[in-house]
């Protein structure tokens, strides 16, 4: 387990906190798991882990409850990651908390999550509305699921992952909704789905496929699994360009999604949520 997520508010009971604290916010350095993924030094991708959190809650100045849908983009070089429970709880400290208006509420938000994260999150609101405007879309890509394969190993085998090295070049989408981890702290699971982008040799689809059923009884927060999943195709398959993106299911009215890439031309992938989301 990592050194500071054994701290966490994860798998403890927890006073319910209804009056705004900052202090709830538990941050855990994205230094130790990277270390152990022999990243140093300038990191090898960029990109973004994308939150949205569906239970937020404020009062206005007469009393009166407000409600909003919040989405958070946390930059891949922010120092550290936030523990989600702990932003359940400081989101909760908010539910009988005045604000003078919605842009308050986002800035106050905006300058907690950036002081948390080390470093410069976005905030957006969506207001009641604008919920009809909100759409759905599921990731594109050529689905490795469809292979009929028999799985014996249920953790991450970078063994696994081959490519047609000396090949002519390709550039395809592969995309499973067959991720699962689990909590690092609880072992509670996680749902997810994965899109691998790339350029270069040509990946062997049945192993990365059992390479990412693989995952099924991992322990390792989200963000730290897609960073695993990067750097294990980045070594063994060698592919010019590289970007990964899992779209996790909520837990605790949060869902987490984080994306890397590795090269400049990589487009931001879209935040619109999965079915399963």
């Amino acid at each position: 387990m990592n050194s500071q997520a054994k701290d966490s508010p994860l798998g403890k009971p927890s006073a319910y906190v209804s009056e705004y604290d900052a202090g709830l916010l538990f941050p855990i350095a994205r230094a130790e798991k990277r270390a152990e993924l022999g990243i140093t030094g300038t990191l090898p991708f960029f990109g973004m882990d994308f939150w949205n959190a569906y239970e937020v809650s404020w009062l206005n100045l007469r009393g009166k409850p407000q409600i909003a849908i919040a989405s958070f983009t946390v930059p891949a070089d922010s120092t550290h990651i936030v523990e989600s429970k702990s932003l359940k709880l400081y989101l909760n400290s908010f539910n009988q908390t005045r604000v003078a208006a919605p842009e308050a509420m986002q800035q106050v938000l905006a300058a907690d999550l950036s002081a948390a994260f080390g470093g410069p999150v976005q905030v957006s609101l969506v207001l009641p509305d604008q919920f009809g405007k909100l759409g759905m879309a599921e990731l594109d890509g050529m689905l490795l699921d469809r292979l009929d394969i028999e799985v014996d190993n249920f953790q991450p085998d970078p063994g696994l992952l081959k490519a047609a090295q000396g090949d002519r070049p390709v550039e395809e989408t592969l995309v499973s909704h067959l991720l699962k981890s689990n909590c690092l702290v609880t072992g509670q699971p996680d749902w997810g789905s994965v899109q691998i982008s790339y350029v270069g040799p040509q990946i062997e689809q049945e192993g990365l496929l059992k390479y990412v059923i693989g995952y099924r009884s991992h322990d390792e927060f989200h963000e730290q699994c897609v960073e695993r999943i990067f750097m294990d195709i980045l070594r063994q398959c060698r592919p010019q360009k590289l970007a990964v993106y899992a779209r996790y299911t909520r837990r605790g009215g949060l869902d987490i999604n984080p994306w890397r890439a590795n090269f400049s031309t990589g487009r931001r992938p879209s935040n619109a949520r999965g079915a399963r989301q």
